[in-house]
């Protein structure tokens, strides 16, 4: 098979010009794929990600080491283990994976949290990641689904499995209160009954969309 560039046509007889114009045909091989590689980039994107563990690994082990020798009373390695942990995960999961983007949102949402956490634990524990920041999360993350709701509207009652997570999440901060981890539970309350309040007002004004959804997701006929 044969291709004229002039014409922009694929010649099938086997002849050496171009029946139209008169110019020189190229050859064109059969099977040529014309398709590019979608996943060069992704390999490219998993081979940094390998050097950037294995650089991590040493450099923590580093940092552990030089923590541990020179002691002062905070376990700052710690903190850049956890930052560079953090690195790691928000590359492999949030950027590459296959998850929606809802669940990248939330699972983002609690490795930064826990970020937090771990800071504060590592400068003394004084417990303003768990009395201010946690419940602070779950109240973003609250807003975050209401905006997300108004900006695919027309699929806004596949957000409502997403609230029953933001208010079992929302008791977490209160079990830790029962074992005295929050010492200043106001802000954890307010999370809990603004989670609540969220989804009561979906199911209540969604109406028969906000049911069936829920009958769809949890299989009751």
């Amino acid at each position: 098979m044969a291709k004229c560039k002039q014409c922009k046509i694929e010649i099938i007889d086997h002849v050496s010009v171009c029946p139209l114009c008169g110019s020189v045909l190229e050859d064109v091989e059969e099977g040529e794929n014309t398709y590019p590689n979608i996943r060069f980039k992704d390999r490219k994107i998993l081979l940094f990600l390998r050097i950037f563990l294995f650089a991590a690994i040493l450099s923590e082990i580093l940092l552990i080491y030089l923590n541990t020798k020179y002691f002062k009373g905070i376990y700052w390695s710690a903190i850049s283990g956890g930052a560079m942990a953090y690195a790691y995960f928000t590359m492999r999961f949030a950027v590459l994976h296959n998850a929606g983007y809802r669940t990248k949102l939330i699972l983002q949402a609690i490795s930064s949290i826990l970020l937090v956490v771990l800071i504060d634990w590592s400068i003394g524990f004084t417990g303003w990641s768990l009395n201010y920041v946690l419940p602070a999360g779950i109240l973003v993350l609250d807003l975050a689904i209401i905006i997300l709701m108004i900006v695919n509207n027309r699929n806004w009652q596949s957000y409502m499995l997403f609230q029953i997570f933001m208010i079992l999440w929302s008791f977490v901060p209160l079990i830790f209160y029962y074992f005295h981890l929050v010492t200043k539970p106001d802000l954890s309350i307010i999370a809990l009954i603004g989670s609540s309040c969220l989804f009561l007002g979906t199911l209540i004004i969604g109406g028969r969309r906000a049911s069936t959804e829920l009958k769809r997701r949890f299989h009751v006929r």
